[in-house]
């Protein structure tokens, strides 16, 4: 197989690979949605304990989390396809044409390749001098709020599990303490 031939197919498998991923961030976003408003709605938002209002908080912010990565997900799965479209004025990929790269074409530095990265969520060209930059496409804003709300939701789940565990060593007869401690 030659590299153009095996290039467009690693290039199908990141954007099919991307797809899969935004589809299991936007079944995530719904299901912590569901899961967090129904706990909230179950026991009513001042009826219901701190550790419920913990877990509803929990989940929604979870729910915030995915759904903004499932959206920074698809501005990705754009830049691929613009990246692989090939053709005419393909060379190098329109997604790599950023602000500046035609000095860097001019002092001899081409664009070479490209790649997704992750985690922070972004698409990457790389150069012939052995660097690489991002193209700006995903929003400055998704990998904070990515960050700030998937933290957010694992800091109230665990202290909806602390806040539980409190109040069962209240109900415990002895005031908590459990036999055989001193």
């Amino acid at each position: 197989m030659d590299s153009t031939a095996q290039r467009i197919t690693t290039g199908v498998a990141v954007l099919l690979l991307n797809l899969l991923f935004v589809v299991v961030a936007v079944v995530a976003a719904f299901a912590l949605a569901g899961h967090g408003v129904g706990r909230l709605v179950d026991g009513g938002v001042r009826r219901s304990g701190l550790p419920v209002l913990l877990r509803g908080l929990a989940a929604l912010a979870g729910a915030v989390a995915a759904a903004c990565y499932a959206w920074g997900l698809l501005i990705v799965c754009g830049a691929v396809l613009t990246a692989e479209d090939g053709g005419t004025d393909s060379s190098p990929p329109q997604s790599c044409r950023t602000a500046g790269w035609w000095e860097r074409h001019e002092r001899g530095i081409e664009i070479v390749d490209w790649s997704v990265n992750y985690v922070p969520l972004g698409f990457v060209c790389e150069t012939s001098d052995g660097g690489s930059y991002d193209n700006g496409d995903v929003p400055g804003y998704v990998s904070p709020v990515v960050a700030g709300f998937g933290l957010g939701g694992v800091g109230a789940a665990i202290a909806a599990g602390y806040a539980t565990e409190l109040g069962a060593r209240r109900e415990r007869p002895g005031g908590g303490a459990v036999r055989g401690e001193g």
